[in-house]
């Protein structure tokens, strides 16, 4: 049996996010809370937005496992970064043949 008072703190914690209506704002908070960096999670929600749901997945594994990281959020930037150039380079390759 809960009191009162953890049953109210929990439904604040699940309604802290504001006002969340889509699947891509969501993901995007999501990134957010795995990097620590809810500072930008505007940044996150538009990324979801707009990139390829693989892009992301790939580049926040990488920044997960990445060991000894200071800030999992630059090694994410960095490697997403990495990846959209390898997926234009594909695309450019595709187009060729």
């Amino acid at each position: 049996m809960h009191s009162l008072k953890d049953l109210l703190a929990q439904h604040q914690n699940k309604t802290s996010r504001g006002y969340i209506r889509h699947e891509f704002q969501d993901f995007g908070y999501r990134l957010a809370l795995a990097l620590g960096d809810l500072a930008h999670k505007s940044l996150y929600i538009k990324l979801a937005k707009e990139l390829p749901r693989p892009l992301l997945k790939k580049a926040l594994s990488f920044a997960l496992d990445y060991p000894r990281a200071q800030s999992r959020a630059r090694i994410f930037m960095w490697r997403l970064k990495e990846l959209r150039r390898e997926f234009k380079q594909i695309e450019v390759k595709k187009e060729h043949n």
